[in-house]
Formats: C-alpha cells, structure tokens, sequence
C-alpha cells in the first residue's frame, strides 16, 4: 500500500462542512466518491482537521492509502473531471506511512474577512459583513495576547476533546487598501473547535461596545467561554494553508 497526500481547495458554501456527517452533504463524501470511481476501490481518507459548515479552503490537506499507482498530472485532471466544480485537486504526492495528514501537521493558517463599509456587495460571496466602524489598531492591540501558548478554553465551543492548550504564531488584523475590508490572519499549530470564530466574535464585541482591548486577555484568562463574544458567522472563514514544517518562512512571507 502506498500513502499519498492530496492538496485540495473549496467553496464551502454548499457543504455542512469537511468531515463526513449522516444524510449530510459534505467536503469528505464528494472527495471519497470521486476516489472510489477513479480507483474502483473503497477509500477511506484523513484530513488535516475539519473545517466547519459554509467555511471555505484555499489549502486542505488529505491522506489516503492505496495498492493502487498513481500518475500526478492524469490522477489530477480525472479527479477534477468528477468533483463538483467548487472542489478543486490541486496536487497530489507520495508520502512514507509515518506521514499523518492531521498528526503531521505543525500549523495553521485561518483568514477571516470583514466587509467593514455601510453598504454590502454583492459579490462578496465569501465575506462577513459589518456595518459599524471597526479600529484596526485597536483590534491588534488586542490580538497581541493570544500569542504564545495558552489555554484557549474561553473560546471553544462543545468539543469532546480535552485538549486545550494552543500556541498562537500570529494573530493579525489588516485594513484592505481600498478600505472596505478588514483582514484578520491567524496562525497556530492547532485550533479548538470554533476557536477562530470566537476570537473574531470576541473581537466585535469588543469594538461594538467600545471595550478595552486587555479584556482579550481578561477573557483568556477566564478560561470560560460565557465572557467570550460570539461565534462569528462561517461565511468569513477560509483556511488559508496547512504547513508541515517549521512555520517560521512562512510567517515571513505573510508580513512581506
């Protein structure tokens, strides 16, 4: 059997997310269907993590096992020619059976995007939309206290995993150059369930009642998610990348 990893991209917005669900219809289903047509077999994939309903990727990771050999170049156009046009296969490659596409994984790149303006767009498909005006400088004055190591309990929604401790390498917000949109960049080596969401719902909270921005720290301190905003909508959530080495190039190409 050989494992081999495969790179893929979607538009969540008519998925009820990643991971295969009962009677749902789901990124993993389509991915799976499309293998067993190609390769005439049951597969049975694992990905680097489960992005939730209506959350896009530009970059998620997958591994499957097969007897089977792979060509790249015809594997990928074959693949494509069966998935729904908002799945795309964008690589595939060989990896030895230590290769873990979640366990392997040693960060995360999440972009969330705020359409920060009085009027929506109506081609922004993949946005969140804010009308009050939102303090950038304000914003990263209060990511800045996620960064490092910390217990992220105050912003996990029910989860039955008992790990709780994340390590944060980046924790951004950037005002577009048109300024309409707010982009918030967060990096880490792994994210409790809705965690990113929280943060950016925690994040409105504060601006909307024009909180100071240590309560992000109050907040994570608490270790209780009832202080914390929100969950902000799916619809602003991408994942931007998933990275199997040291992330230290990668954040520099983000801050050039």
């Amino acid at each position: 059997m050989t494992r081999y990893a495969l790179h893929i991209q979607y538009l969540g917005t008519n998925y009820r997310g990643s991971q295969k669900q009962p009677q749902e219809k789901t990124i993993q289903d389509e991915i799976e269907k499309a293998l067993c047509t190609l390769i005439k077999t049951k597969i049975s994939t694992i990905f680097s993590g489960r992005t939730d309903a209506l959350v896009s990727a530009y970059h998620q990771v997958l591994h499957f096992d097969t007897a089977n050999h792979i060509n790249k170049y015809k594997f990928i156009n074959s693949m494509n020619g069966i998935l729904p046009e908002d799945i795309r296969v964008f690589d595939v490659e060989i990896k030895d059976n230590n290769f873990h596409a979640q366990k392997s994984a040693k960060f995360r790149h999440y972009k969330y995007v705020i359409r920060n303006d009085i009027i929506k767009s109506p081609f922004d498909t993949n946005v969140f939309f804010c009308r009050y005006k939102l303090n950038e400088k304000r914003m990263n004055e209060a990511l800045k206290y996620l960064l490092g190591e910390h217990d992220f309990s105050a912003f996990k929604s029910r989860s039955d995993n008992p790990a709780k401790v994340c390590k944060i390498y980046l924790a951004q917000a950037k005002r577009s150059a048109d300024g309409k949109y707010i982009i918030i960049d967060i990096v880490g080596d792994r994210f409790l369930y809705n965690m990113v969401r929280t943060i950016v719902g925690t994040l409105l909270l504060i601006e909307k009642d024009n909180l100071e921005p240590l309560s992000m720290l109050n907040i994570l301190k608490s270790k209780n998610r009832s202080n914390a905003g929100a969950t902000a909508d799916a619809i602003g959530l991408t994942l931007v990348h998933v990275g199997y080495d040291d992330c230290s190039d990668y954040l520099k190409q983000i801050n050039t």
